[in-house]
């Protein structure tokens, strides 16, 4: 006698170990009786009952502990009768988990297990029911939060926040299987792509909107799938040396652009240097030295101590910002009604679509694909309005702000750190020039060309005058706000 078991396996599978097995079993030797607990145990296929009994049939009995069958033509009604009855009763099952499924799922709930961040609970309702819902894990949500945050800063690499969790302590959730432990690389990398919190419900390649409460707000979540879907290999490099003057600082002899350099000496010490690169690359004959760092940065912040605007100039630059805004926001009106009536449009429409598929009038392949389109115009409806919002008042209030710190510019910059500096310089000196004797000669980007003559330019021309004001409000990047220079407004 010879013993199979299926621990734990459906009998809906044919593929099975333990059937496997006593298939060959007694294919390969001579049996005369195959005995099992019940037929729906042994299978709850019609077809593949047809082949089990195929084997059968060469001599092998089938037994039911708790069923009377035989190969009488009563008991062989009796086994069809069996095999056809657990065969309804597995795709019944299977039809009415689906449908309890598919109405948690109508009604915004989570119809699997939750992704790290959140936990399946079960509680119970005034009623005393017991209902199964999610909640927010406190213990392993602020991870999830700062995963996000960080990467949408555009800083990090997804490696380099893997191991940062890591270390930080986020780990998986314990189940009776298997105990808590670090999460994995692909996991990691899943949580990225998850629309799970941002409060949407993916099931079947399709999204649903869900009850639970978001991680992550839609303008994070936007900016972290922009970055992961242009990230490339060589964007992707990290950069060993970085300072916030790269590209801004030019050879005054030649008109190369100066890169930084890090030479070693005998006892592995780096000092860093800016040097010009048509020496280094001999494109042309410069006999440029290299100029210290510190020296450099030296140069550049003393320059911003020539920017400065009075309280007078402060004051009408406000009022002329407000009037350009309000101007804007007016003219722009009826585009902001079309834009919200649209929103409200789509969303309509996408409830309509679930209803639908929901009843069965749609298949899941038209939901997807409604859903996409939908998807599409909503993400370009939100990102309009929020660019209006940003322009309008982030940008009023920046602008403010930023006028207020040009009253005293040289301490704003001495102050900031390396992201704001190099900002800064974008704006106000686009390119910075290093002379022979170490001065520094800005330059607007229309420089002329190395090769044709140079003016000299008097002291009084790089002395603040009159026109300071003008000259603050035409290099300001006025794009980062929306406007182009073409536009009538500052």
């Amino acid at each position: 006698m010879c013993e199979f078991v299926d621990a734990g396996e459906s009998a809906r599978s044919a593929d099975r170990d333990g059937r496997q097995e006593m298939l060959a079993f007694i294919a390969a030797t001579r049996v005369t009786f195959c005995i099992v607990h019940k037929l729906d145990r042994l299978t709850r296929n019609r077809a593949d009952d047809v082949k089990i009994h195929g084997v059968l049939t060469a001599g092998v009995t089938l037994v039911s502990a708790t069923e009377s069958i035989d190969q009488t033509p009563s008991g062989m009604l009796v086994h069809g009768i069996m095999s056809s009855i657990a065969e309804f009763y597995s795709r019944n099952f299977a039809t009415e988990a689906t449908k309890g499924l598919t109405q948690k799922l109508a009604q915004g709930g989570t119809p699997m297990r939750a992704p790290i961040g959140y936990l399946n609970v079960r509680k119970r309702d005034e009623q005393g029911r017991e209902y199964r819902t999610v909640e927010v894990d406190s213990e392993r949500a602020p991870f999830i939060q700062w995963v996000f945050e960080q990467y949408a800063t555009g800083e990090h690499t997804v490696i380099d926040l893997f191991t940062d969790a890591t270390a930080r302590g986020l780990v998986t959730v314990a189940t009776p299987q298997r105990p808590s432990g670090p999460v994995g690389r692909s996991t990691f990398f899943k949580i990225l792509r998850n629309p799970y919190y941002i409060g949407l419900v993916p099931y079947k390649g399709a999204t649903h909107p869900g009850t639970h409460e978001p991680l992550v707000d839609m303008e994070t979540w936007q900016r972290v799938q922009t970055l992961l879907d242009t990230a490339k290999a060589a964007r992707a490099r990290k950069r060993t040396y970085d300072h916030y003057l790269k590209g801004s600082l030019f050879c005054g002899a030649c008109g190369s652009r100066m890169q930084l350099d890090l030479p070693k000496n005998k006892q592995g010490i780096r000092y860093a240097y800016f040097a010009c690169t048509g020496r280094r690359k001999r494109t042309t004959g410069c006999t440029r030295r290299a100029v210290p760092v510190a020296v450099a940065e030296r140069l550049v912040a003393n320059c911003y101590s020539h920017i400065s605007i009075s309280e007078t100039q402060y004051s009408d630059l406000a009022r002329e910002v407000e009037a350009a805004f309000d101007e804007r926001f007016a003219a722009r009106s009826d585009e902001l009604a079309e834009l919200t009536a649209n929103r409200h449009r789509l969303e309509v429409e996408s409830d309509k679509i679930l209803a639908a598929h929901f009843a069965d009038a749609i298949d899941l392949t038209t939901l997807k694909r409604h859903q996409d389109r939908i998807r599409t115009g909503l993400a370009d409806v939100n990102r309009r309005l929020a660019e209006h919002s940003e322009h309008h008042t982030g940008g009023r209030a920046f602008l403010h702000d930023s006028l207020r710190l040009l009253t005293d510019a040289h301490r704003t910059y001495v102050h900031s750190d390396d992201a704001n500096r190099r900002l800064a310089n974008q704006a106000f000196y686009p390119r910075l020039e290093i002379t022979d004797d170490e001065q520094l000669r800005p330059a607007s980007q229309s420089r002329s060309p190395p090769s044709s003559p140079k003016r000299a330019r008097s002291p009084e021309a790089r002395k603040p005058n009159g026109n300071t004001q003008h000259l603050l409000m035409s290099r300001v990047p006025v794009r980062h706000f929306g406007w182009s220079q073409g536009d009538s407004n500052p």
